[in-house]
């Protein structure tokens, strides 16, 4: 689903953005309800970025000053019957011409798959924001969580979210993973 925004875009450079987890649903601007693999996920733009909710987890990637922890490259967590991963990475791009080709590359790629949501910002056909399940679904989001024992079976979900900043030609991408365990 694709999303022409009346508002623009709160955070203004990659490095305001933080994490956090349990917040509660915060104001959209868009939502997209998706169902997979037997969970209920919301991809929520925000006006300060993104909010996804999936099953027992709230993500949050936003400007909230005082809010949240700084974006952190890798991150972890368990919650009863459930594992987390998150990675963030941003790429930063020359000149305009190729941040211009990176954001419509992300664009292009998720043009009219139902479970995507791109929100497009006032002011830069550039400032976007985007969020994706992800197929097939990764396994492990960080390099440095050691992979899940084979012998129990997981279902899970994963996404990605794409944060576009024409000023400083700026990508942040996140990639998050949310595996359920079953009890042997």
């Amino acid at each position: 689903m694709r999303a022409t925004l009346d508002t623009p875009f709160e955070d203004a450079r990659a490095d305001a953005l933080s994490f956090a987890l349990g917040l509660p649903p915060l104001d959209a601007l868009a939502v997209l309800p998706v169902e997979h693999a037997g969970l209920t996920v919301e991809l929520r733009l925000l006006g300060a970025s993104h909010q996804v909710i999936a099953g027992p987890l709230s993500e949050t990637v936003a400007c909230l000053p005082g809010v949240a922890e700084p974006l952190p490259g890798l991150a972890r967590t368990d919650l009863p019957g459930w594992a987390y991963d998150f990675a963030a990475t941003t790429a930063a791009h020359s000149d305009a011409t190729a941040f211009g080709r990176a954001v419509e590359a992300v664009c292009a790629r998720l043009d009219g798959r139902g479970d995507a949501l791109t929100g497009d910002f006032p002011g830069s056909r550039h400032a976007v924001t985007a969020l994706a399940l992800e197929h097939p679904p990764v396994r492990s989001a960080g390099a440095a969580r050691p992979a899940l024992d084979p012998a129990v079976e997981e279902t899970g979900i994963g996404w990605r979210t794409w944060h576009a900043y024409p000023q400083t030609r700026e990508i942040v991408m996140t990639r998050s993973r949310l595996v359920r365990q079953r009890e042997q």
